[in-house]
């Protein structure tokens, strides 16, 4: 039943809300959210083992597919989109599925959530391949479309990844891997946009970004296949070129243009001394990884 889920019980802390100051609530809400990380941190190992599954379906040429609705959703659909401007990824590598489709993300479409054949139809929209991952997000653990999402998953042979801000949830039974955080009871009673979503974004950051390291879109802490689509992007390459090499800004703008304003290739050019095909072809033979190309 909804009212025995964690996400929708009363939290104690905070029966009285109307009746604080504003500073009282902020102060609860904010020791509240701290219990979040905490929370996500139980399920690193699970985590891990869902990066590796990512990774995997990257060189096999898979997909990595969030799918939700409502404020799960709308995460998935964040970390999805942010991954072509911060890793270079094709926006085919990264896909998020929202109950009642992309206007859904901001405003809610009646009744989307509730359809298991709903998320099986997007799946299908995007010709799903046993190669991809899906995972499914719900605060719940419980939402109609998220299921019928991962259990077409199943049924195509993908790798499916519930991930639930509930134990024992409805669509951890469905997927193949689950990650389950308790994050205790939200301080607005229900709202799982709060802590809830929280440690879903947690868990999407970790996710994406460690995947993307692990497919050799990382050099030391920099990204350095970062899509160069303004002039606040192009300055942040020549910087990654500076903190990369040790050169200095005009020699890094130099070789930006160079490796036509392909940081990764500027700076294996810059280290090893390498021509821009020389470059290209070494990178390509260390599967991306720049570290492997520079031995650093």
């Amino acid at each position: 039943m909804l009212e025995d889920l964690t996400t929708e019980i009363r939290n104690e802390r905070t029966s009285k809300l109307d009746q604080l100051s504003v500073d009282e609530f902020l102060q609860i809400m904010n020791e509240e959210d701290q219990k979040v990380a905490l929370a996500v941190k139980e399920e690193i190992p699970m985590i891990s083992k869902v990066v590796q599954l990512v990774v995997e379906a990257f060189r096999n040429g898979g997909r990595l597919i969030y799918t939700g609705a409502g404020t799960s959703g709308r995460i998935g659909l964040l970390d999805a989109v942010e991954c072509p401007p911060t890793f270079g990824t094709d926006p085919s590598e990264v896909v998020g599925l929202i109950a009642g489709g992309e206007r859904a993300f901001i405003k809610a479409v009646e009744g989307a959530e509730d359809s298991e054949e709903l998320g099986k139809e997007d799946l299908q929209s995007i010709s799903l391949t046993k190669n991809d991952i899906v995972i499914g997000i719900a605060a719940s653990g419980r939402t109609p479309y998220v299921i019928g999402a991962l259990k077409y998953a199943n049924e195509i042979g993908a790798k499916t990844v519930a991930v639930a801000c509930n134990k024992e949830s409805k669509i951890g039974e469905v997927a193949i891997h689950k990650i389950e955080v308790d994050n205790g009871p939200e301080v607005l009673t229900g709202s799982t946009r709060l802590k809830a979503g929280t440690s879903q974004k947690l868990i999407c950051n970790m996710i994406s970004t460690a995947s993307m390291i692990g497919i050799g879109k990382v050099y030391k802490n920099l990204m350095v296949d970062l899509q160069l689509t303004n002039i606040k992007l192009v300055d942040r390459a020549k910087r990654i070129i500076v903190e990369a090499t040790g050169c200095d800004y005009e020699t890094a703008s130099h070789y930006l243009v160079k490796a036509h304003n392909q940081t990764k290739i500027a700076i294996v050019m810059i280290l090893t001394g390498m021509n821009y095909e020389d470059a290209i072809k070494s990178l390509k033979n260390a599967s991306g990884f720049i570290s492997k190309v520079v031995k650093n």
